[in-house]
Order: C-alpha cells, then structure tokens, then sequence
C-alpha cells in the first residue's frame, strides 16, 4: 500500500492518473486506498480510465485549479496523464 500512496503523492501538478495507471493489477485496491488515507494526498488527481471524474464538482474544481486540461467534464487524458 506504501507504493500505492508514493505513486499518488508523486502526481505532478497539472497532471492525473487513472486508477490502473498507478496499480494495474489492482486499480480497486487503489480507491479503497484514497478512501482510508487522511494525509495529503493528491487524491484529487486520481480518475477513472476514460477520464471521468469519480469524486464530482469538487474533484473537478480542484483538477481545474491545479491546471488540468479538460474535455467538457472529462479529463483530457492524452494532455493530462503523467
């Protein structure tokens, strides 16, 4: 689980990546990570493959405040992944 939050925690600004780029094998465990973790983690820029965005406005508010580019409310993956 370490490796699954130093991954997270090394997201650049402006950047995200999706649950299975950070653990391919268990994309799941990732989440359940994000929901048990209550440091500092970027948790904000973790979406989902197709680049929707699980955690809604706030999430989106905050993807946008970071630099993120966007494709109507999706994450521009191909600009954004790190």
């Amino acid at each position: 689980m370490e490796a699954i939050v130093e991954r997270i925690r090394d997201i650049p600004r402006g950047h995200v990546q999706t649950y299975g780029d950070i653990d391919p094998v268990a994309p799941r465990l990732v989440g359940r990570v994000l929901a048990t973790t209550h440091d500092d983690l970027p948790w904000f820029r973790v979406v989902r493959a197709d680049g929707t965005i699980p955690k809604g406005e706030r999430q989106r508010n905050l993807l946008i405040e970071d630099g993120v580019p966007m494709r109507g409310d999706r994450v521009d993956l191909e600009r954004a992944r790190a």
